[in-house]
This record gives structure tokens, sequence and C-alpha cells, in this order.
């Protein structure tokens, strides 16, 4: 079963408007350092350096993350322009995204 890319782009949105994202490369780095951070939601499109470098920081740090959608899309859906990189901040939100990611795996 393949996730389902409009319900976790809704999930990306509601995070959104409730305050529950870090959107951008250094604040989630930031973030996932000082322990905020419960789920990482990479673009596929982003450089593999920066999908590297996020793998390491997360596993790390024993934070789940995921390589998910497009960074127009993911922009879109979280109300950003050009960013492909995301830390969800809510374990609830967190755990709905990822169990809908990890359907397909």
């Amino acid at each position: 079963m393949n996730p389902n890319p409009d319900k976790i782009n809704r999930y990306l949105g509601l995070a959104r408007r409730a305050g529950r994202i870090i959107p951008g490369y250094r604040s989630c780095v930031n973030a996932v350092k000082a322990g905020k951070i419960h789920f990482m939601i990479v673009a596929e499109d982003v450089s593999e350096n920066t999908k590297d470098k996020f793998s390491s920081l997360c596993k790390n740090r024993r934070v789940p993350m995921a390589v998910f959608g497009t960074v127009d899309t993911l922009s879109a859906a979280a109300g950003y322009r050009g960013i492909g990189i995301y830390g969800i901040t809510d374990k609830n939100f967190a755990d709905a995204m990822k169990k809908e990611i990890e359907m397909d795996r």
C-alpha cells in the first residue's frame, strides 16, 4: 500500500497552522540538536549531501526521518516557498505522518 500524499500534505498544512513545524535547514538542525523534533521530512529533490547530513544527524539523535515529496509540493502544503526540509514538533502530528509515510515500507 502506498502512502497518500494528499493526506500527508494535509497533515503538514495543519501542523503549520497549529505552529508545530520548523521549516528550513539551519532551523531544523538546531531544533534536532535541541531535542524539539519528533519527525523530519526531507524532500526527495534536495541535494544528496543535504539528505546524507540529515540522515546522519537524525540517526545519531534518534529522530525518525522520511524522504518524501518534492520541494514544491511540501512548500505548497506547508505554506512556504522553496523549502524542502521540515521538522515536526508535535508528537501526534509526527506519529500520524510517520504512519502514513511508512505504509509502503
